[in-house]
């Protein structure tokens, strides 16, 4: 069922869409970039997509269908699998009595269609459609979710509010506590947890407002509004996740800390709590962490080139420190617990002290900080030390006494590896001065600091465009494009000839959901590392611009221009790099 060029062509020039010159210039735009005329002519906004998919059915003979705003019977949509419908972009949406008709955006997409007839055991008989009729389908799956929770909610609200309905702040423990565990509470709340770990969310946000309690996800860095739920179930809701995470139930003027842990398909996923009295009650927020980080690879978090060479260089010395730097949620403790995950050999004793633990690790000692108890960063690593390890990992360095020690330990035959929350990777420098760490001790011990932040992203529903001249001047003037040119140049990225005129970049396809574009996160780093002249430049007290200054004279790609040399891979947007650098 394939189109001809000619064919495509010949149809759209009777059809009087689109003026001669416009298909002329598409033409030969399209042999120059190796792409099809149709696309191209979409891509230059001479007609939009759906217009294409409709030109497409006319041309193969088959039928177009407008799904938007239809109704589709749940158990008809439900014959196709959602995972398989939103990544092949097709919807049953009309069952015969020996046939499936679905709708599709891509009829040549023949694996999808035998998969279906396999599953269904009926005829397939493929339809066209557009983008906003696929969105329309994918969004009833949703719904259809949605619309079980409602249920669950409705059913079992009249049980939470008989409870509910009395003066929470005078509620005893007792009370609180047989609350918790009632049966309809106790399902609502798994399935909050089950939706957010399905969903991939790295944080649950449960918050009281007037008059409901909104329920929130952070997927892929964003917060998305999940669900809202009747106010009288947040009292309920909240002493339930305090059962799970060992609180003190009859606690609500201070904030509190926990974390429970559950076991889903076989995966065991930790949830570390933190409560805070808010006007219109608790405010409930749940870090979602897969309990193990063994199977990360620097690479594939997104270090490459000269900044993953200066990395093992670093990690096979025995002293020394090295540093990751961000603002909190960019991805600062992964990073370094992949470093421990490849550091972690037989021959070592590896030693944490943090706080809290997000992973466990086999054959690593993990101490927690506690506080409360005189437990503190300070206090751990002095003992640390006395634990005959070869290698330290302390969570964060926050405080004058943990880096005065963090930096003996590091001096005394030690590899120490440590975060600190500052917006470069040469900013670490005089942050650590600002705790009053000499700078004589520093250019001793610190080996690289690497700066990083998280950025979406893309799917496969991604379209290739070229920059204009106006926008590559534009961009120019925030990043150093030349340097990202040499760099992609130096790993083979492109050819060696390649100008930016003629490197693609990438966005979400035209009409495709903004949170159907972006999956999963990738890094965008800097690695500085202790060169000669940047001692030279700290013992002189110079500024973090300077020590950066001169990082980029030594082949630091800073993380703007990292960024642009992932975008220039496809792996994410300019404008999601921009973003988050200029958060």
């Amino acid at each position: 069922m394939h189109i001809e060029e000619k064919q495509l062509k010949d149809f759209i020039v009777d059809s009087g869409l689109v003026a001669k010159s416009a298909i002329s210039a598409a033409e030969k735009k399209a042999k120059e970039t190796e792409q099809n005329i149709g696309d191209v002519l979409v891509s230059d906004g001479a007609i939009n997509e759906n217009d294409l998919r409709r030109i497409q059915a006319s041309i193969l003979g088959i039928p177009f269908v407008d799904l938007k705003g239809e109704h589709m019977d749940f158990d008809v949509l439900s014959l196709i699998p959602e995972p398989i419908a939103r990544n092949h972009n097709i919807i049953a949406f009309r069952k015969g009595k020996d046939s499936l008709e679905v709708a599709m955006l891509n009829t040549d997409d023949l694996s999808a269609i035998d998969f279906i007839k396999k599953k269904v055991g009926l005829k397939i008989m493929p339809r066209l459609t557009d983008t906003d009729s696929i969105k329309s389908g994918l969004l009833q799956y949703q719904k259809s979710l949605k619309a079980e929770f409602g249920d669950l909610i409705q059913k079992d609200i009249g049980t939470i509010k008989t409870i509910a309905g009395e003066d929470q702040d005078e509620a005893s423990e007792g009370d609180l506590k047989k609350l918790a565990e009632d049966l309809p509470v106790v399902r609502i709340v798994e399935t909050l947890l089950k939706h957010a770990i399905i969903q991939g969310a790295s944080d649950i946000h449960i918050e009281p407002l007037e008059e409901q309690l909104l329920v929130r996800y952070r997927i892929d860095g964003l917060l998305r509004d999940a669900m809202v739920l009747p106010k009288n179930s947040a009292s309920s809701i909240v002493a339930r996740i305090k059962v799970l995470s060992n609180l003190k139930l009859d606690e609500k003027r201070l904030p509190q800390d926990g974390r429970f842990k559950i076991d889903l398909n076989g995966e065991k996923i930790s949830f570390r709590v933190s409560t805070l009295p808010t006007y219109f009650g608790e405010k409930t927020v749940m870090r979602v962490l897969r309990a193990s980080a063994a199977g990360f690879t620097l690479e594939a978090s997104g270090f490459h080139g000269e900044a993953l060479e200066r990395i093992h260089k670093a990690m096979n010395l025995t002293t020394g420190m090295i540093l990751t730097t961000g603002p909190t949620g960019s991805g600062k403790t992964t990073t370094l617990y992949t470093m421990l995950d490849i550091l972690n050999t037989a021959d070592v004793n590896i030693s944490t002290i943090e706080d809290p633990i997000e992973y466990q690790m086999n054959r690593i000692n993990q101490t927690q900080v506690k506080s409360e108890i005189g437990l503190t960063f300070g206090t751990g690593l002095r003992t640390l030390v006395r634990q005959d390890p070869d290698i330290i990992m302390v969570g964060e360095i926050r405080d004058t006494e943990t880096a005065s020690l963090a930096i003996n330990a590091s001096l005394t035959g030690h590899l120490v590896l440590s975060t600190l929350h500052t917006n470069s990777a040469a900013g670490a420098i005089p942050r650590l001065i600002d705790m009053h760490a000499e700078a004589f001790l520093i250019v001793s011990t610190v080996n690289v600091v690497i700066g990083q932040r998280l950025v979406r992203k893309l799917t496969e529903k991604k379209e290739k465009y070229f920059m204009t001249a106006a926008e590559i001047k534009t961009l120019s003037e925030s990043v150093d494009l030349e340097r990202v040119l040499k760099a992609l140049k130096d790993e083979k990225i492109v050819d060696a000839k390649a100008t930016w005129e003629k490197i693609p970049m990438y966005r979400p396809k035209t009409g495709v959901n903004v949170s159907e574009a972006f999956a999963g996160r990738v890094g965008i780093y800097e690695v500085l590392k202790m060169s000669a002249a940047i001692k030279e430049l700290v013992m002189q007290g110079k500024t973090d611009k300077e020590l950066e200054a001169q990082a980029k004279k030594e082949g630091m790609l800073t993380m703007i221009e990292d960024g642009v040399f992932k975008a220039a891979q496809g792996l994410t947007t300019i404008e999601e790099i921009l973003r988050v650098v200029s958060e």
